[in-house]
């Protein structure tokens, strides 16, 4: 049985900026790849963070 939830300790939502850092790539082509529809974001608190699912799916399932 598999769960959904991050492991104690890592966050369950990433800023844009630690998105960007993480992938490797510049926080403008985070923006970019989100208003393309390439990478999921949702708004938290009014702010747009990237789910750690989600960055997991564009890693290619690397944890």
């Amino acid at each position: 049985m598999t769960n959904n939830f991050p492991a104690a300790g890592d966050p369950a939502f990433y800023s844009l900026d630690d998105a960007a850092w993480i992938l490797g790539v510049d926080r403008n082509e985070v923006h970019r790849a989100i208003r393309v529809g390439t990478l999921r974001a949702v708004r938290r608190r009014s702010k747009l963070v990237i789910p750690a699912a989600e960055l997991r799916r564009v890693l290619g399932g690397a944890r």
